[in-house]
């Protein structure tokens, strides 16, 4: 029994020894030295190794001129491994906490990248294409000038797109099963938030369609002469042409029953 307590003291002490040689290694590399070596394992690839170092210079090091690039590279390092999640949170961490830093400007667009790089088809939930854009957005506010506000006006239509899209498309599948009401509430939200989409025109003409249904002629008769003022070289034209003469046929018969009850009534 002694021999085995003997056994583990000696072993406790060789790992305390170890540890504390860790601990002295870590604490004399100098930050330059420690950030050399981090880089040169990011540009090989190996990028778990790599945002080992690169976060000993930021928690022992935070004052040094190699803080915020290593806050950026376990960032990238993050990107790079496609840990999306966790590539937003430390980009924004240097945004947040090192301000000053050239890095900032990247790091927003690289936020709003991560983002987008986790936005989902349509008719997926689009959580993550909406903070994409407000990423984008706020990218663009805070850098107007930067080279690349273009690709991301670019992928903010893209994703305005998507979600205009999924919306539209919830909006038609309310109509098919003829939940008139529900699929108006779709329309109407697709031509408030996305007046610029491709897809304004067409709620209007869903929209109308549905109020046919409900027996809602002169909403209809509306929604359709918005759709063909506001969009006068629209595809949908002819439909919506024809849908009016529906719209024209419906009301003038519903004139023709309500003229023959007030007779009758007399």
């Amino acid at each position: 029994m002694k021999k085995i307590l003997l056994q583990q003291s000696v072993i406790l002490i060789t790992l305390l020894f170890v540890s504390c040689s860790s601990t002295k290694e870590i604490e004399t590399i100098p930050a330059e030295e420690r950030f050399a070596k981090a880089k040169a394992l990011y540009d090989e690839g190996s990028y778990l190794e790599a945002i080992e170092e690169f976060k000993i210079i930021t928690v022992q090091n935070q004052g040094s001129e190699f803080a915020d690039d290593a806050q950026f590279y376990i960032a990238e390092s993050r990107f790079t491994r496609g840990e999306y999640i966790l590539a937003a949170a430390e980009y924004d961490n240097l945004i947040r906490l090192m301000q000053t830093s050239p890095f900032t400007t990247k790091a927003r667009y690289k936020k709003a990248l991560s983002y987008y790089q986790l936005s989902p088809k349509p008719q997926l939930d689009q959580k993550y294409s909406r903070l994409a854009i407000d990423e984008f957005q706020t990218y663009i506010e805070y850098s107007p000038k930067d080279s690349l506000v273009g690709d991301a006006e670019a992928k903010i239509h893209e994703l305005t797109y998507k979600l205009a899209k999924k919306i539209f498309e919830g909006g038609l599948l309310y109509y098919r099963v003829e939940y008139y009401k529900a699929a108006i509430s779709y329309f109407d939200k697709v031509i408030a938030e996305y007046r610029d989409s491709k897809f304004v025109d067409k709620a209007l003409l869903w929209k109308a369609k549905c109020q046919k249904e409900r027996k809602e002629y002169d909403g209809a008769t509306l929604s359709l002469s918005e759709l063909l003022t506001k969009y006068p070289d629209t595809d949908l034209k002819a439909e919506a042409m024809e849908l009016q003469k529906e719209l024209d046929g419906l009301q003038a018969e519903k004139l023709k029953e309500k003229n023959q009850l007030s007779t009758k009534n007399e």
